[in-house]
């Protein structure tokens, strides 16, 4: 089937710049990496990466962490294997 169909979508200019480059690493223009999006949209019936809305428990836990709540603050690596346990 011919390519007739035309995608529009505004982006964030400093993102669109980052996916590009990357894009350009990997051989690819952004017109085949969009493409390679919808195949594997169709393969997999969905979204190729899990997207889920968190749980209660998860909305509390980012609240808390982003006023600074029930942080457990770890000076070095072992600092932190000592608080976990390990």
């Amino acid at each position: 089937m011919g390519k007739s169909s035309t995608i529009r979508a505004r982006i964030e200019p400093d993102l669109k710049c980052k996916a590009e480059h990357i894009f350009q690493q990997l051989g690819l223009t952004t017109t085949q990496a969009i493409t390679l999006f919808y195949k594997q949209v169709e393969l997999k019936k969905g979204l190729p990466f899990d997207v889920a809305i968190p749980n209660e428990v998860t909305r509390k836990t980012f609240s808390d962490t982003d006023a600074g709540r029930d942080l457990i603050i770890c000076n070095d690596a072992d600092d932190m294997f000592k608080k976990l346990g390990i």
